[in-house]
């Protein structure tokens, strides 16, 4: 059967510098071990599938998944399949706002300026790591635990563990671990100085299918999660522009911001780079 597919660059400050998603339309039919054969042939971090939606509420649905499993929620599958869907002609119900059905329940999208923005869901997970947990993750940081200044569980989906170091350049010389015998999905925060294009640099780690741990160019999800975690602690205010994908040759930039009802947003610019059709 043929759908369509596009490739679709998320985040990025020019082509080829965001993130990567691959969004399959038409996906009715295909099954979850499908959608997960084809997530892992394409080698992307995710990749998305349209289907209708089941909730009257939204405007679609769509499954995401890894390499290694489906997720019920992600950042920039979440921009990058509603790009897809209005570029192919998708009209939202509401006007302006775009409903988004997944895994954790429904999503709002909004246009933003050049930009497409999401509304951050709530965290499933959040706290304080215990002194464990902690140790773990700077471990496998290879760096010393007291260069991690504060930590929090910002878990929305994936799972994200998140450690503040005292800078940007800190997060840049990070050189971590390549391998972890179970799962573990790591963000990294650090302030950039007063002045510079981005507040904060953001590096994501995670493990794939085999446990090796591997960078993800610019990460929606944590970036939302973060973003809270750094309203609600005083860090941030009002909105912010994050950069990430710096040590992999990327350049995404995420504009995060909380609008009067403290609700957090997470933007960024999304192109379709490919365009084509798939025999699945």
């Amino acid at each position: 059967m043929t759908r369509s597919f596009k490739l679709v660059d998320v985040f990025g400050t020019a082509p080829f510098t965001g993130n990567p998603l691959a969004v399959i339309a038409g996906a009715e039919g295909l099954s979850t071990d499908e959608m997960q054969a084809i997530t892992r042939w394409l080698n992307l971090s995710e990749s998305t599938f349209l289907l209708p939606p089941s909730d009257d509420r939204a405007d679609y649905r769509v499954r995401i998944f890894t390499l290694a499993r489906e997720l019920p929620f992600a950042g920039h599958p979440t921009l990058g399949t509603c790009h897809a869907w209005l570029e192919a002609g998708g009209t939202p119900k509401r006007g302006g706002m775009i409903v988004q059905e997944c895994g954790i329940g429904l999503v709002e999208v909004r246009r933003d300026d050049d930009r497409l923005a999401f509304a951050a869901p709530p965290l499933i997970r959040s706290g304080t790591p215990t002194e464990a947990e902690i140790a773990e993750v700077a471990g496998l940081l290879r760096i010393d635990r007291a260069v991690i200044v504060d930590a929090q569980w910002v878990d929305n989906g994936p799972g994200w563990l998140a450690v503040m170091l005292g800078s940007a350049a800190a997060v840049l010389a990070v050189d971590h671990a390549r391998h972890h015998a179970r799962r573990i999905d790591i963000g990294i925060v650090g302030p950039h100085p007063a002045g510079s294009d981005a507040a904060f640099e953001i590096r994501a780690i995670f493990s794939d299918a085999h446990g090796a741990l591997i960078e993800d160019p610019v990460c929606g999800s944590l970036n939302a999660s973060v973003g809270q975690w750094l309203f609600a602690s005083g860090r941030a205010r009002e909105r912010y522009v994050a950069a990430q994908g710096s040590c992999i040759g990327r350049n995404g930039r995420v504009h995060v911001s909380h609008d009067l009802q403290g609700q957090v947003w997470v933007g960024g610019r999304t192109a379709t780079l490919f365009d084509g059709q798939s025999q699945t």
